[in-house]
């Protein structure tokens, strides 16, 4: 669940980490260098893009931590500052259509949130959903 790898932004931004996804798309937007992904996280998303057979667009993957604490109301405990974590929007679909099938996806581990703006994903452990 967590094999969560390491990247450059500035080397490897433009790396293909699945067949639609890149490094640059899960970059923090404080515009720092390393990237945290999770492998597995990455897959998930893969997998919500070939279902829906649209693009999906990352609001917010990985985060640093002080860039987490200058969010208001952000987890001090967020899943988004170990690279396990991706705001998201899917194309030309509703944001409970993609909740609905990630909570099928993710089953009995994984966080998923519905929210006005899009759905929150993440590859932790347990499980939990919510609508905020």
């Amino acid at each position: 669940m967590y094999d969560v790898k390491v990247y450059s932004l500035k080397a490897e931004g433009s790396r293909q980490i699945t067949e639609h996804f890149r490094v640059y798309e899960f970059a923090c937007t404080d515009g720092s260098d390393p990237v945290f992904i999770s492998q597995p996280l990455a897959e998930l998303l893969e997998n919500i893009r070939v279902h829906f057979g649209a693009a999906v667009h990352i609001h917010s993957g990985y985060r640093t931590v002080s860039f987490n604490a200058s969010l208001p109301g952000s987890s001090k405990k967020s899943q988004h500052c170990n690279g396990l974590a991706a705001d998201l929007h899917v194309d030309g679909h509703t944001h409970q259509e993609v909740y609905n099938y990630a909570c099928q996806l993710l089953g009995d581990h994984g966080g998923v949130g519905l929210y006005s703006w899009g759905v929150h994903i993440d590859v932790r452990a347990d499980k939990s959903r919510w609508k905020g």
